[in-house]
């Protein structure tokens, strides 16, 4: 893991390898511990049901980033999930027109939607 801060914004990047995460409290422990207010995650290390909207997974890991009043950002490329469920298309364009969670192709897509 590391730590940025950038416009304001102190960010915790989760590491690209490691065990899969299922939940959140798999990370929102390092980000408090840390001060960080927004947790970028690599795609590839969630839980692949995490891309099931129907499992609830999504959903439930997302809502407690938010009751922690954290932001999210899932980085990488989702695009073979986003293939198989209209569902999670429409569930990615609707938190990327927001402020909480965020998806995003990489890092550099990530520091271009903060305030310099």
């Amino acid at each position: 893991m590391r730590i940025s801060d950038t416009g304001g914004t102190r960010i915790l990047f989760v590491d690209d390898v490691g065990p899969l995460i299922s939940t959140a409290n798999d990370v929102i422990g390092d980000a408090w511990g840390h001060e960080a207010t927004l947790i970028a995650i690599p795609a590839d290390r969630l839980d692949p049901v995490f891309f099931d909207l129907s499992s609830l997974v999504a959903g439930e890991f997302l809502q407690k980033i938010v009751n922690y009043r954290l932001q999210a950002a899932i980085l990488g490329d989702i695009s073979a999930h986003l293939a198989r469920s209209s569902a999670l298309r429409d569930f990615v364009w609707e938190s990327n027109r927001g402020t909480q969670v965020w998806f995003l192709a990489d890092e550099t897509e990530l520091l271009a939607r903060l305030p310099a």
